[in-house]
């Protein structure tokens, strides 16, 4: 039986509030509750995602989940005084070292649809001070946001998340202003993927099932309006990948890629 989209998010927001609320002991990328070795920790799950171990190191405790499947800051070129929107930012790894790099003058906005993670970014926030971060509670596919407000979207192995792409990018432009930019750390589908894997919901929340092939998403993108779009897989990191479920295989049909695009 096909999952609806409802099912979908359902299960995802139970999925990441477990992430939330459990003990931080150790990371399992975009898979919290998967099959990742007990000795590896958050710290070297981040940093084969692309953290430096200087970033991390800067972080508060707590803010790095071991989430992900990729950097986006790395690929960001954030400058001071910019306004940075992160779809999907979890405890606020991603939001706490954009704001280092837009500096006081700049402002970092985080948005999750699980309350425990928006609770805990908080709290996260509070306890290094970090007046230029706030987060906010809705939905990537309904941003509680005005328009053109963003030079920057962030995200981190979450768009992949949602049942309904074509509204989250069609927000992520609404809110951008014009020149604003893209620079997303995201799961691809490099080949079709069988329907025994697509209707998988637990593999949805490993965000392996709902991401999209190459081609689908540069389409999308480009249906949506924005140009100079770079699509870049990361060969390497199907070793990361094969370690988010107990199916192995996954690797054979999934990457992670650096997304990049621009709001002309």
């Amino acid at each position: 039986m096909e999952n609806t989209n409802l099912e979908i998010k359902n299960e995802v927001q139970r999925h990441y509030a477990r992430a939330a609320t459990g003990p931080v002991t150790r990371g399992c990328g975009c898979a919290p509750t998967c099959c990742t070795p007990a000795d590896k920790s958050t710290e070297s799950v981040s940093l084969q995602m692309g953290y430096s171990k200087a970033e991390i190191e800067v972080l508060p405790e707590g803010a790095d989940l071991g989430l992900g499947c990729g950097n986006p800051g790395a690929i960001a070129a954030l400058k001071p005084g910019e306004t940075v929107l992160d779809l999907g930012s979890g405890g606020g790894i991603d939001c706490f070292l954009a704001a280092q790099k837009v500096g006081p003058s700049g402002r970092v906005i985080g948005f999750d649809m699980t309350p425990e993670m928006i609770f805990k970014a908080r709290q996260n926030a509070a306890k290094v001070g970090a007046e230029n971060v706030e987060f906010r509670l809705g939905e990537i596919e309904r941003l509680p946001i005005e328009s053109g407000v963003g030079d920057v979207i962030i995200s981190n192995c979450v768009i992949n998340l949602s049942p309904d792409k074509p509204a989250v990018f069609h927000e992520a432009y609404r809110v951008l202003k014009h020149g604003g930019r893209l620079a997303i750390a995201d799961v691809v589908a490099t080949r079709e993927v069988p329907n025994s894997i697509r209707q998988d919901a637990g593999l949805w929340s490993s965000c392996a099932a709902g991401a999209m092939k190459i081609d689908e998403l540069q389409a999308l993108l480009q249906d949506v309006g924005f140009s100079q779009i770079r699509i870049e897989p990361r060969p390497e990191s199907s070793e990361m990948i094969k370690e988010w479920t107990t199916n192995s295989a996954i690797a054979d049909y999934f990457v992670s890629a650096n997304i990049a695009a621009i709001k002309e």
